[in-house]
């Protein structure tokens, strides 16, 4: 609760600049646990902004979420620049949405399935004229802490991107 409390001004910040342009997102959330979309949850009239998304930690959850044939992916590993985009795309397109937010990321404690280091995080979105990525490396095997630090990481990069003259 106490990093929902932290992210609140912000999230109220992205909230404005989504109500400003009339305009939502939708969130695939990975190593993150869904506290991206936690985090937008705590503005009043989320439903202005926020269309909805899931929690990809899973291959079934990715199938059911993005509903790309599994050549989508062919040659692609998570945590990576290429794997953030393709869920971004799929997750504003299957929400319905004008920006698709993704985080794809280890979080530590355990071995990533392809093999991406600890602390590895790709946050991607996807919108109107727009295509960003942003990597973040903790290099900490903290599960809590980069949880944490890919939110941060993520909702950086929203925020950033739907800032005046960002798509340009």
């Amino acid at each position: 609760m106490d990093l929902l409390r932290e992210l609140h001004p912000q999230a109220l910040r992205i909230a404005g600049l989504l109500r400003a342009r009339g305009q939502k997102v939708a969130v695939a959330d990975g190593a993150t646990g869904g506290l991206i979309a936690a985090t937008l949850l705590t503005v009043p009239g989320a439903l202005d902004v926020f269309v909805g998304g899931g929690v990809v930690y899973s291959f079934r959850a990715r199938d059911v979420l993005f509903a790309l044939p599994r050549e989508a992916y062919a040659g692609m590993r998570g945590a990576t620049a290429d794997y953030a985009l393709l869920q971004a795309r799929a997750i504003r397109d299957n929400f319905g949405a004008d920006w698709g937010l993704a985080e794809s990321g280890a979080v530590g404690g355990s071995t990533h399935p392809s093999g991406a280091p600890a602390g590895r995080s790709v946050a991607a979105l996807v919108g109107p004229g727009a295509e960003h990525t942003r990597l973040l490396e903790t290099a900490s095997d903290d599960r809590i802490a980069n949880m944490a630090a890919f939110t941060r990481n993520a909702l950086a990069l929203l925020e950033a991107g739907l800032e005046p003259g960002a798509e340009r």
